[in-house]
């Protein structure tokens, strides 16, 4: 086995001291792991995971390893952010490895920089491993460019966590075209994006796409226009990534994942 695979491979003394590794899990197929994460899981002591990363992923993670979830609880609330925070601190300052393994990257809407800060508060040590976020991944399994010549020169990620009005979000700055829009978590908003996109001059034929389970075997692809996008939306579920643009148009052509 490589020595850069191999669980004896270890950079972190935590006999001596507790540690943090923030860890981006990617967006669901294990494949898409980079070889640091895989080796940090395996050595983990305490793995702090949330709902987007995979059954196939954990299943990977060492076998003697505490192992404590922190999304969706059986009354639909996320465990409290500041909950989190601590349980990341307290784990380490028991002397443990701690892994925060967070699906996609941590620091692309993963809230990962609030993880850290109680974590320099406190003096513990940590180290950040990028995950390819789900933007990247998704795209790339439905066949869909970011970005292409004859499409799109530019790319933006955007919350999907948008008030009702829409008002937190420079929508002018968005509507253009030859300019690749990327949605998380946003389908329950997929009204709000779609009215202030056409409020603000964006064609109503603009090609879109939902990607719904991205690099999963469940992956499902729904396209439609602009104007059409929240009727779509109801036939999809979460996790879902709303991509807005005329790359969009490419899904069809380019398509190989799930064939």
């Amino acid at each position: 086995m490589s020595p850069f695979l191999s669980s004896e491979h270890i950079d972190i003394d935590t006999k001596k001291q507790g540690f943090v590794s923030l860890v981006g899990a990617g967006p669901g197929d294990p494949d898409l792991l980079t070889v640091k994460a895989f080796r940090l899981i395996q050595q983990a002591d305490v793995v702090v995971y949330d709902r987007l990363v995979s059954d196939e992923i954990m299943a990977l993670v060492n076998a003697d390893a505490k192992r404590i979830y922190v999304g969706k609880q059986l009354d639909y609330h996320c465990v409290p952010q500041e909950q989190i925070n601590q349980i990341l601190a307290e784990q380490a300052e028991q002397g443990k490895h701690v892994v925060r393994l967070k699906g996609g990257d941590p620091f692309i809407f993963g809230r990962g920089g609030e993880e850290l800060e109680l974590l320099a508060e406190r003096n513990i040590n940590y180290e950040v491993v990028p995950g390819i976020t789900a933007a990247a991944g998704c795209t790339a399994y439905s066949g869909i460019p970011l970005t292409h010549r004859e499409h799109s020169q530019s790319v933006q990620f955007i919350t999907g966590h948008v008030k009702k009005d829409g008002e937190n979000i420079n929508w002018a700055s968005l509507a253009k075209a030859n300019h690749t829009l990327v949605f998380y978590m946003g389908l329950k908003q997929s009204s709000v994006i779609s009215q202030k996109l056409l409020e603000h001059g964006l064609d109503a034929s603009t090609a879109c796409a939902i990607i719904e389970k991205g690099t999963t075997p469940e992956q499902r692809v729904f396209t439609s226009s602009l104007a059409e996008l929240p009727a779509v939306a109801k036939d999809a579920v979460s996790p879902s990534l709303i991509v807005i643009g005329s790359v969009t148009s490419l899904h069809h052509k380019l398509s190989w994942f799930n064939q």
